[in-house]
């Protein structure tokens, strides 16, 4: 399987490629590098990411999972950057309960690129996090993305510290 590693301010994102599709996003290096134009393009688009010049990627995505976390996952695309949804919002909106949809969101392969970082707990709170650092990595993601995207609504979570990444040191700045 094809894989690309590229320096973040998170540290290093490995992107994995199959029938030309993206199916995993992993934290640290990938034992293989093969760079494919897919590959290539999905390191172009998370680096506009961490620079704020994107907010949602459009690389064809095929995470494996059940059909109900597809459907999770495709709702969590839907989530623009530097906004937040709770776990019972998309809990109402699909029909489902809070509990699977954290399950679900701490399953998905390929974080970041479907935005399992922008649903978090009742009344703002975090929430898990299955990536990076954990909570850390998310607080860091959320923070990002306000400050890049700059979309204010009842829904984001309150400001947050600037420049954590791994155990809580300032991050690499691309």
């Amino acid at each position: 399987m094809p894989q690309l590693t590229l320096l973040t301010p998170l540290g290093d994102l490995t992107v994995s490629e199959e029938n030309g599709a993206i199916v995993a996003l992993d934290w640290g290096r990938g034992r293989d590098q093969d760079r494919t134009d897919l590959l290539a393009t999905a390191a172009g688009q998370l680096q506009d990411y961490f620079d704020g010049a994107r907010d949602a990627f459009d690389v064809p995505l095929a995470p494996r999972g059940t059909a109900f976390q597809q459907r999770i996952w495709a709702a969590l695309r839907q989530i623009p950057g530097g906004e937040t949804r709770s776990y019972g919002d998309l809990a109402r909106a699909l029909g489902s309960a809070a509990r699977a949809i954290g399950q679900a969101n701490g399953r998905n392969p390929i974080p970041i690129l479907i935005p399992c970082h922008r649903v978090v707990g009742a009344g703002g709170t975090l929430g898990g996090y299955s990536g990076g650092d954990g909570t850390a990595t998310k607080r860091w993601l959320l923070d990002h993305e306000r400050r890049a995207f700059g979309r204010p609504t009842a829904k984001t979570l309150p400001e947050l510290p600037l420049g954590l990444s791994r155990a809580g040191q300032r991050g690499t700045t691309l």
